[in-house]
């Protein structure tokens, strides 16, 4: 498989008005059981893994952004335990690293949620040399979980929570135009990485099979976020709240402590694209993936 062009335009670390991007990552570490006769606090949905046991750590790209929303989710939850790492999820270096020290702070790990997503109107290389939307959505997610999957291991039970989107519904996969190498189009680019987040899913559940570690996907909503708005076009949505609610489901529920391998959609099961149930298609994909992020 041929990677781009050098003439092709080099992401910077800067996005446009038509270039957006929403990126969060969160790691929840300590058990998400309930602990009895806690006290129930009323906050945003994203703060709620705050106001379990433990540490949370954070994600964030911009240091300003990412240290306010630390101190935000510390006065919402009461919980002084929220970490901050930073690192710009289009470059793999920096994931490594931020995998790093996830493992050198903590020894235990117990949720993470990847939440990665950008919208692209024309094709962009990363430092890596890939398409930035399949790098930010996709690679993102798939390089980091195979990071912390010892830690993950270690830490039963565990959960691995991955946000995708019904756009998977409306794309095919073509192994030679995987980062729009023949063709691009901003939208397909989107389904394609959405697609791929559920192929993971479904493939890293069944490996996972036994471990304790479960594996689940999910579509948030269309959320009132900027990318939304500007990406796609789409004037209006479901406030965030509402977009976290299933994430945080599959993340603190106990009615999903022993469910793996799932799509959801409004905190239930959904269906997915007749290609998420392709079996060799998916073994092949994850080939293609660990081969990108140089992992073997």
């Amino acid at each position: 498989m041929s990677l781009a062009t050098p003439a092709l335009p080099r992401y910077t670390g800067d996005y446009s008005s038509q270039e957006n991007v929403g990126i969060i990552v969160a790691f929840c570490i300590e058990s998400c059981h309930e602990r009895q006769n806690r006290p129930h606090h009323r906050f945003n949905r994203w703060h709620r893994p705050a106001d379990r046991p433990g540490a949370v750590i954070l994600h964030g790209r911009n240091a300003e952004r990412g240290k306010a929303a630390q101190e935000a989710i510390r006065v919402a939850s009461g919980n002084s335990q929220v970490d901050l790492i930073l690192a710009d999820l289009s470059s793999q270096k920096q994931i490594r690293r931020m995998a790093d020290e996830v493992c050198e702070r903590y020894d235990n790990l117990h949720v993470l949620i990847n939440n990665a997503g950008v919208s692209m109107t024309e094709r962009v290389l990363t430092e890596d040399g890939l398409e930035l939307t399949f790098a930010v959505n996709y690679l993102a997610p798939f390089l980091l979980t195979h990071l912390l999957l010892d830690l993950l291991k270690k830490s039963p039970p565990a959960r691995i929570i991955t946000v995708s989107s019904k756009a998977h519904m409306r794309t095919t996969l073509d192994f030679d135009n995987l980062q729009g190498e023949k063709s691009f189009n901003g939208s397909h680019a989107y389904a394609l990485s959405k697609l791929g987040n559920i192929l993971f899913t479904f493939e890293l559940a069944g490996r996972l099979s036994g471990s304790g570690v479960t594996v689940n996907c999910l579509h948030p909503g269309v959320i009132d976020t900027k990318m939304m708005r500007l990406g796609f076009g789409y004037p209006h949505g479901a406030d965030v709240e509402k977009g976290a609610e299933t994430p945080v489901y599959l993340a603190t529920s106990p009615e999903v402590t022993n469910v793996t391998g799932q799509y959801f959609e409004d905190k239930r099961p959904a269906p997915t694209s007749p290609l998420s149930h392709d079996i060799p298609l998916r073994k092949k994909f994850w080939a293609v993936s660990e081969q990108l992020c140089r992992i073997k």
